[in-house]
């Protein structure tokens, strides 16, 4: 059969909840109202004042008293004396009935159930409205007081109020309805699960095969397979896009930069060159951090204090105001004795790394005129904090200076600053080797550019 679908069996559910609703009312109901076969019938007491009231009362004014006591559930006749019906049940052998006789004692001619005897004697005093139950009282010689009951409650053969077997169909569909449904909900949330490990630079993630669920769940799920199909192809053919166009423009500015050599204006011949290391640099951004987007970094064992202090080393070499600390470092020994520093070790892209502390630096000195760079060794993080003694950045524009394309100087032009893309591609470095870059207020007065990079705690002492 095939499967059902999503909508169909929360139809069905809903209407399982209502049987099962139905059922608790009516249960309510009875209980609320305290309705039995034994229970609507008129007590001793009653049955004794109306055999003395009628005993009381003329002949001709029987009938005016038999409409005063008759009711929907009750029935008032007199009969003369006879034999009876054979299709009846006795029922004064049942403890419900017993006090019947003790109360009225020979009056009482007989209680009997207007319904054959099948041998079901414990449903008996339960049977349905149609069988009533009869009450034969003697009042005087040749007449007999004739009190039948009929429960306002309808009761089926079984002995069960009407209704109550489809309440308790109801409450077991209730049940199979929520086993199905929570069967339905269990893949949706492994479902959703696997989508948020979904990573369009990792491997694909294997979603769940929901064998008999909903056909709408298996569409869905093969919805998102489909989805990160896309997004892998997506993401490797960017790359391949960024990749060819940076060889092939590296090409043309090869070639560019031979045709300069015949310029004869060393001043033009300058500004040129210098036209086209930026279009190369901005190549190299994009292409580095397109593969950082994708997780194509390399990795190896670097030593976080010596990428610094080469960068430190290339910008002093042209007299550039910058300089370098370590805090934090621990003194180990090692096996003959000595002592040294333990290494900083990162696990990372050693051309994306040094990419993004020449972007910070580069900013420091530019924008704040010198650079503190400070190595703070802790575990599990290492933390390059870069202090520069410019107007600082407000507050209020640091996540957005992060972004691709936005400088505080808004003028954009060249000599003032680059394209605005080199805390972009450092924060987006930094977030592909697992760290953090953010912008903050430096204790010398200007900006502090901090760079938390997690620590490779395996690592022995150099």
């Amino acid at each position: 059969m095939a499967a059902l679908s999503l909508s169909r069996r929360l139809i069905a559910i809903g209407g399982a909840s209502l049987l099962a609703l139905w059922l608790c009312l009516l249960g309510l109901y009875y209980v609320a109202n305290g309705y039995s076969r034994a229970s609507v019938d008129p007590t001793p007491q009653q049955l004794l004042a109306m055999t003395l009231l009628f005993r009381q009362q003329d002949l001709d004014d029987w009938p005016l008293l038999i409409d005063a006591l008759a009711t929907p559930y009750l029935a008032v006749t007199v009969t003369a004396e006879g034999a009876l019906a054979d299709d009846t049940t006795d029922l004064e052998g049942l403890p419900d009935y017993g006090a019947y006789r003790q109360m009225l004692g020979d009056q009482l001619l007989s209680i009997r159930l207007l319904a054959p005897d099948r041998g079901r004697r414990w449903l008996r005093p339960y049977m349905g409205a149609r069988n009533p139950v009869q009450f034969r009282i003697r009042l005087e010689a040749g007449r007999v007081l004739v009190i039948e009951t009929r429960s306002p409650v309808i009761f089926n053969g079984l002995g069960l109020p009407a209704g109550l077997g489809a309440g308790l169909i109801g409450t077991l569909s209730g049940v199979v309805a929520l086993l199905l449904l929570h069967r339905e909900i269990r893949p949706l949330t492994r479902l959703a699960e696997a989508v948020d490990r979904i990573d369009p630079t990792g491997a694909p993630v294997p979603l769940p095969q929901l064998k008999g669920a909903a056909p709408e769940t298996r569409a869905l799920v093969t919805a998102f397979e489909r989805l990160q199909s896309r997004l892998h192809v997506l993401i490797r053919a960017r790359l391949a896009l960024i990749g060819g166009i940076q060889h092939d423009v590296r090409t043309f500015a090869t070639r560019l930069r031979l045709r300069l050599e015949h310029i004869p204006d060393e001043a033009v011949r300058e500004k040129a060159v210098c036209d086209i290391r930026d279009m190369i640099d901005l190549l190299d951004n994009a292409l580095l951090t397109g593969r950082a987007g994708v997780g194509a970094l390399d990795e190896e064992l670097l030593d976080l204090a010596t990428l610094l202090e080469q960068e430190v080393a290339d910008r002093r070499a042209t007299g550039a105001p910058v300089s370098f600390a370590r805090q934090g470092s621990k003194a180990v020994a090692d096996t003959a004795g000595d002592t040294g520093d333990m290494a900083a070790l990162v696990l990372g892209d050693r051309l994306a790394l040094r990419r993004v502390f020449a972007n910070l630096i580069d900013n420091a000195l530019i924008y704040g005129h010198c650079a503190e760079v400070t190595l703070h060794e802790g575990t599990p993080v290492l933390t390059v904090t870069i202090d520069d003694e410019g107007p600082g950045i407000p507050a209020e524009q640091r996540d957005l200076l992060l972004e691709p394309f936005v400088r505080l100087e808004a003028s954009r032009a060249r000599k003032t600053g680059g394209a605005g893309l080199g805390l972009a591609i450092a924060r987006t470095l930094a977030e592909a080797h697992g760290g953090r870059l953010r912008l903050l207020d430096s204790p010398r007065g200007g900006a502090r550019a901090e760079l938390q990079l997690p620590r490779f705690c395996d690592a022995p002492a150099s």
